[in-house]
């Protein structure tokens, strides 16, 4: 091989990968919020499901775009994991468009005249509005230019390989020589890690006559398998749901595999005599087109009547893993891309967070204000906050629009409150209520007043929806009065000497740890409560959090 058709082959392959990645990119960008519309509209049933799957697929030329977001989704529990397997069909359904893009335009029309022009119009839209949606539709127009400009490189490079690369020496081997180009088809996929360019690469090969129908047709095959390792690898250290829907995924594709490669001979001879009938001269691209979509077809057919089975294989595979509280449940580096799941992932983590955060004040809050019990939880918090912060300086890195960058610092703000009230409940382990209740005689019924009013404060918290959550502001201020009103007595006896000073001063910093606790984790949500999406809706958070600054 020389090295100009190296070059052509390597470049080629080259433009076609930036070309999908623009073009995926940009179209993912383009639609913005309208992704996340469709997706959690048409997924209430399996059947909405799987056509939503194709059609988004087909649309952004992504079935890895389509699969982190249904990842996202899956996380935020707005679909669950069987209408996720749903999605995952039509995915694969859809992924097969990019084949019959190939075989529709790449070997029958000149591609370099029209690509360019599509480039110039995708650099002028990018250029005459760099801050609006156009400049998205300009990258994807660009990027479809480039994905053709790769396609008609690659026929320029196949067309000298043909005479320099011989594989006709498999087909004497017969059956033998169908694992060969399996694993051709599987190595191409794992080495770009896009089924969509090793398939391209294996229609031009195929057309160029590299390979025969059956031989390419295998090859084809192993494309579908070797796609999975882009979900393996995705998922490594990731959610629990990632690794569910990934799993999903993983085992849709090998069946099918299997299933192509038990009725590979069949489904050939069906399709050449389809095209017989139809009087369709059997064009190597057109067959192959036809032989992915089919078999993909085929896989939901056998799998569509055992998704509840699957569902519930995949979900006892990963029960064991789902009660690690320091695990993060829902962030997930797959959806850091988009911004906008990635913003309800960190939501969801941070409600979580704060579930926690609430769970060990209450346990600080007992009859003795005993901490001891809670290493466990604390250890958990920990964890979990530095996760969320990891996250969010991820997400930092990607471009954010200005209310986005200001949910992220919301969430930054909502940590530190959550992480100050777990530091000063592990202060109070060697702290005691029994003193202030022996002291203050007749007058302890005080400080049962003010602990119920931390609790009751904590407990309004777990519901932002509530409406009770939207009077927050007045149980905080009939706290913070309970609470001035145990600190004037406790003064009151130091003063006259009813209470040592020394144990005085103790109480004091012990109810002053209380005060601040219940406070830090009041603030942490509402705060939170109001980068929910329902928080409009829900009830007037932006109110809640002004009005407290006029008590704290």
């Amino acid at each position: 091989m020389s090295l100009a058709l190296f070059g052509n082959l390597f470049g080629g392959l080259g433009l076609f990968l930036i070309g999908m990645r623009l073009m995926t990119t940009g179209l993912k960008q383009a639609a913005g919020k309208s992704l996340r519309k469709i997706l959690g509209q048409w997924t209430k049933s399996p059947g909405r499901g799987l056509f939503s799957g194709f059609m988004i697929t087909a649309l952004v030329q992504s079935s890895s775009a389509v699969t982190v977001a249904v990842i996202g989704f899956v996380n935020a529990g707005l679909i669950t994991l069987s209408q996720s397997i749903g999605v995952i069909y039509g995915s694969n359904i859809g992924t097969t468009v990019t084949g019959w893009i190939v075989a529709a335009v790449g070997f029958s029309v000149n591609l370099k005249a029209f690509a360019l022009p599509v480039i110039a119009l995708g650099a002028i839209l990018r250029l005459t509005g760099p801050t609006s949606r156009r400049a998205f539709f300009g990258d994807a127009f660009a990027g479809f230019g480039l994905f053709l400009m790769g396609i008609s490189t690659l026929q320029m490079a196949f067309k000298g390989i043909e005479s320099s690369i011989d594989l006709s020496v498999f087909a004497s081997m017969g059956a033998l020589s169908i694992p060969i180009f399996i694993g051709i088809g599987l190595m191409l996929t794992l080495l770009m890690q896009s089924s969509s360019a090793a398939m391209a690469l294996v229609l031009t090969a195929t057309v160029s006559g590299l390979m025969d129908l059956n031989q390419g047709a295998a090859a084809v095959i192993g494309t579908n398998i070797g796609t999975t390792s882009t979900a393996a690898l995705s998922v490594i250290g990731a959610t629990i749901n990632a690794k569910k829907v990934a799993t999903g995924h993983i085992i849709f594709n090998i069946i099918t595999a299997l299933a192509a490669l038990i009725m590979l001979p069949v489904l050939i001879k069906s399709i050449l005599f389809c095209m017989d009938i139809m009087n369709l001269s059997h064009e190597p691209a057109v067959v192959l087109a036809l032989f992915h979509t089919a078999f993909n077809f085929l896989g939901v057919l056998i799998l569509w009547p055992f998704t509840d089975k699957l569902v519930s294989f995949i979900e006892k595979r990963f029960a064991s893993l789902e009660d690690d509280r320091g695990r993060p449940k829902y962030l997930d580096n797959n959806v850091i891309g988009t911004p906008a799941l990635a913003l309800d992932a960190l939501t969801l983590e941070m409600e979580r967070i704060g579930q926690l955060t609430r769970r060990i004040v209450r346990k600080g809050l007992n009859s003795d204000f005993g901490y001891g019990a809670l290493p466990t939880d604390k250890a958990a918090q920990d964890s979990l906050i530095e996760a969320a912060r990891s996250f969010c300086a991820k997400l930092q890195s990607r471009p954010l629009t200005e209310q986005q960058g200001q949910q992220v610092a919301t969430a930054l703000r909502v940590l530190q409150y959550f992480r100050t009230a777990g530091a000063l409940c592990a202060s109070l382990e060697k702290k005691r209520l029994k003193p202030a209740l022996e002291l203050l005689g007749p007058d302890a019924d005080m400080v049962t007043v003010f602990r119920n009013s931390c609790i009751g404060v904590l407990n309004v918290a777990e519901n932002p929806c509530s409406e009770e959550f939207c009077k927050i502001d007045n149980m905080i201020h009939d706290m913070l009065s309970a609470y001035h009103d145990l600190k004037a007595k406790l003064l009151s006896a130091g003063g006259t000497g009813n209470i040592p000073v020394p144990e005085m001063v103790e109480q004091l910093e012990l109810f002053s740890k209380v005060r601040r606790i219940a406070r830090q984790a009041a603030k942490g949500a509402v705060y939170l409560a109001a980068m929910r999406p329902d928080s409009g809706v829900c009830c007037q958070t932006n109110t809640v959090k002004f009005a407290w600054n006029r008590h704290w």
